[in-house]
């Protein structure tokens, strides 16, 4: 019996050093939490994969962590490269990582122009620390024309708002690869209407 492919889609995660990407990934492969003095130094791109299911529809996302090696040039290309979505990682409690993220914004821009973008405030669980608000969030993507398909508040501490995310980041994905298969389904059927309508001495191929 034939098995069905499911979909895989490439998701990367951005941002400055220490926002709590890595954590983000452990959340994401692992459900746990390492705090930064057992955490062991990591070095190097690393991926893992995971399947979701949205109104029926598996979809595998293939999470990207850089590993430490974010001004590292050398992994720009394979780091970005056919990404299909792209989550711009930054903490509540930290304004500067905030104010990097139009950096951040252009390389996606640049190295992976059809990835959907979010935008993911991490350490939301220091309620008392946070100096990001709601307001900043939306200015930003007010500045960014409708770039952002998504703005979310998470706590790699406490797993807060984690799932969900990559839940909603799943099925927006499976909408998108849907639209995407029924444009070439409709591409398609297009080009063989053209072949059937042609004369008989121009029936050898479509022309589309």
């Amino acid at each position: 019996m034939t098995s069905v492919r499911v979909p895989e889609q490439k998701v990367i995660l951005c941002g400055e050093y220490g926002v709590g990407k890595s954590s983000l990934f452990r959340r994401f492969t692992a459900n746990t939490f390492t705090t930064a003095t057992d955490r062991q130094s990591t070095l190097g791109l690393d991926h893992y994969s995971k399947i979701y299911n949205s109104s029926g529809k598996d979809i595998r996302l293939q999470l990207w962590d850089t590993g430490g090696m974010e001004r590292v040039a050398s992994i720009t290309s394979s780091y970005y490269k056919f990404a299909d979505a792209a989550i711009l990682v930054f903490a509540l409690d930290c304004p500067d990582s905030f104010n990097m993220l139009s950096q951040h914004l252009l390389d996606i821009v640049s190295y992976a122009e059809n990835a959907k973008i979010y935008l993911c405030g991490n350490r939301n669980d220091l309620k008392s620390s946070i100096q990001v608000s709601d307001a900043d969030m939306e200015a930003f993507c007010e500045q960014c024309h409708t770039l952002v398909a998504g703005v979310y508040k998470t706590s790699c501490k406490t797993g807060e708002g984690v799932e969900e995310m990559f839940n909603d980041i799943a099925q927006q994905l499976v909408e998108s690869n849907r639209s995407r298969i029924e444009l070439e389904r409709l591409s398609e059927n297009a080009c063989s209407f053209h072949v059937a309508g042609q004369d008989d001495k121009e029936t050898s191929g479509c022309s589309c």
